[in-house]
Order: structure tokens, then C-alpha cells, then sequence
């Protein structure tokens, strides 16, 4: 059973993922649904040469000690992969996420305009949240790409691991890998700012040392984008703020309140009107009140001025969620069932 064909058939039939598994044939997820592909059932012994395939030598000694690694793989000419591989019921297992070669442009991605907006700004942190598989990536590696088309600045991304591959084209963009370039989002970071950066890509604020280094990049006048594993502003507010010891947080507030620029929540939804997902799309500007509301404590307001100043381009998400309904876009079983509030998003839909 030969990996690339798996690969190469998974990226023809339009997977988002695929799973090769011990024990299973081949699984991939086409628009939200597993479906088993027309493949014999994986062997442990295939599942080892695949593995082997894929990891680099760097890898594979990560692998071998705790049983979980990530890293990034390439079928020539068809598509790049990220890949989790890791031990179950005494086997292997490995999950791919494709990305696409070529970078969507904005228009593409059903993004609102407030979105490209955020890539003028000068400095700050804007964060793109949501839970796995929502498209994260692809909204931040859209916005770099517009600024590297645009400005003539020095560009740093550090990922985990590299998944889009950018091309400088005004900018001087370089590319950093966790595992094969730095040891990890903490140390590159403290490194990358006497390395000139203008605009620093972290792929995941996923701990204390890494967000501190992250706004503290933001404090000093670059722009930071960066990823949370969460559903919405709000909630993302509180999930930094939580990171820290209870007698830093009054501080944390205060440099957060400084600092942030936006946050971009999306969740996706597999489309009802054509093949293809389509995103709901949360955003929260900064404005004057919101870092009010970000000093006080008080994150949990913050759903009531989104919804007072959608002219600023600021929308909930279970506004956006409402608005891909009544355009024909997603179902209304989805919409209710993915919203923040579903009983108040069931009202609104049926009134």
C-alpha cells in the first residue's frame, strides 16, 4: 500500500484530513464527514513504513521517546500535510491536515472586509481563534500574504509545524519550524526580536512563557499574530488572563488591555448551497471600551458592545452563524447546533 497514492487519492476526493490508523483501511474527512477509503486495511507494519516515510531523522528520536510528534510532509506537486503521529492499542496511528499549495486569496475565503482591515495595522496582537480544523491557518496565511504584497517590511513566522509556505515578495519573510529551527514558540520568540522583525506569525499561544513573550513583542511596537484554541472574544480574554498566577493578573489586564488589537473568532460549517465550507466569523475591535471593559474585569460585557457597534465591523458569532442561514449557506440543524446561544440563535431564526 503505497502512502503518496493514499495521499494524492484523499486530495482528489476534496479531504480536509486523513487518517491512517492500525487495524482500519484508510479514513479521510470530505466536508466534516468520515468516510473509509478504498484501501485494504492498514497493517501495523504498514503503518510503521509510512512513519518512517514521513518523519525526518530529527522526528522520529521525538517519536520514539513519547510516543507523539508533529511535523510536516510533502507529495510533490500536490499538496503539503501537517501530521500528528502517535502510539494507540500498541500501534500507530497518524492523522494529516491538508494544505492547500496555494495561498486562498481573501476573496475566496468568505472573510468579512473588517478582516483585511486588521493587516494595515502598524503593531499589536491580533489573535485568530477557534477550535481545531476551523481555518485558522488559512485566515492568518491570507493576511500575511497581503502584507507581503504590499509593504516592504521583515516578516518572522514560527509554526508547529510549518504549513504554508510563503514566498518573499516585498517583504523578507522567513520561516521558522519547532523542533527543526527553534526549540519552541518561548525561546524563538525571545530570539526574534534582535532579529529585526516587523510583524512576528507565533502559531499558538498554547502557554504562560509563550503568550508573556507574545505581548511583550506587541508591547514593544511589532505587530503579533497569533492563534487560540477558543470559541470566542470573550471567552478568549479570559482564557490569557487565567494563564497567569492569580497577583499578576490585575497586570496582565492592564498590558492586554494596551496591546490587543482584535480578536477573530470562526467556526466552520459545511454548506448546504454548493460543495465546500463556509466560516462564521466573530470579531471584536478594541475600541476604547472594550479595553475598559478588558481593566475592569469585566470580559464577560464584551458580547453586549460587539453587538452595539456592528457599523464598526465587530459581529458575534451567532450574528454571522444567523447570516449564512438566511443567505441559503449552512443548515439550520448546524447553525443551532455550533451557536454560542442556541436557544436565543432558535429564536432568531424562526422569527
Amino acid at each position: 500500500m503505497d502512502l503518496d497514492t493514499i495521499l494524492v487519492t484523499a486530495v482528489e476526493l476534496g479531504a480536509s484530513d486523513i487518517h491512517l490508523v492500525a487495524g482500519h483501511p484508510p479514513v479521510a474527512r470530505i466536508h466534516t464527514v468520515m468516510a473509509p477509503m478504498d484501501y485494504p486495511i492498514i497493517t501495523p507494519e504498514s503503518a510503521n513504513r509510512m512513519l518512517a516515510k514521513m518523519a525526518s531523522e530529527t522526528h522520529m528520536p521525538i517519536f520514539d521517546k513519547i510516543g507523539d510528534v508533529d511535523f510536516s510532509y510533502e507529495v510533490p506537486g500536490v499538496s503539503r500535510f501537517r501530521v500528528n503521529a502517535h502510539r494507540q492499542r500498541q500501534s500507530i496511528g497518524i492523522s494529516l491536515r491538508v494544505i492547500k499549495e496555494k495561498i486562498p486569496a481573501f476573496e475566496s475565503l468568505n472573510l468579512p472586509e473588517v478582516i483585511q482591515r486588521l493587516t494595515y495595522l502598524p503593531r499589536g496582537l491580533v489573535l485568530v481563534t477557534g477550535d481545531t480544523g476551523s481555518g485558522k491557518s488559512t485566515t492568518l496565511a491570507s493576511m500575511i500574504n497581503a502584507m507581503n504584497a504590499r509593504y516592504h517590511k521583515h516578516i518572522i513566522t514560527l509554526e508547529d509545524p510549518v504549513e504554508y509556505l510563503f514566498e518573499s515578495n516585498k517583504c523578507l519573510l522567513e520561516q521558522r519550524e519547532l523542533g527543526e529551527d527553534v526549540p519552541s514558540f518561548a525561546s524563538g520568540l525571545r530570539h526574534v526580536l534582535r532579529q529585526d522583525p516587523d510583524i512576528i506569525l507565533v502559531g499558538e499561544m498554547r502557554d504562560l512563557e509563550t503568550t508573556a513573550a507574545a505581548i511583550t513583542a506587541a508591547e514593544t511596537g511589532h505587530l503579533v499574530l497569533s492563534t487560540l484554541h477558543t470559541v470566542n472574544a470573550s471567552q478568549t480574554v479570559e482564557r490569557i488572563i487565567d494563564m497567569y498566577p492569580a497577583d499578576q493578573q490585575n497586570q496582565i489586564r492592564s498590558m492586554l488591555a494596551n496591546t490587543l488589537q482584535a480578536v477573530v473568532s470562526q467556526t466552520l460549517f459545511k454548506r448546504t448551497d454548493k460543495k465546500g465550507m463556509v466560516p462564521a466569523i466573530e470579531v471584536m475591535l478594541c475600541t476604547p471600551a472594550v479595553r475598559n471593559l478588558i481593566r475592569e474585569d469585566r470580559a464577560f460585557e464584551i458580547p453586549n458592545v460587539i453587538d452595539t457597534n456592528r457599523a464598526l465591523g465587530m459581529a458575534s458569532l451567532d450574528t454571522s452563524i444567523s447570516e449564512l442561514y438566511f443567505n441559503g449557506m449552512i443548515g439550520r440543524e448546524d447553525a443551532v447546533a455550533q451557536a454560542v446561544f442556541p436557544d436565543k440563535l432558535e429564536r432568531m431564526l424562526a422569527a
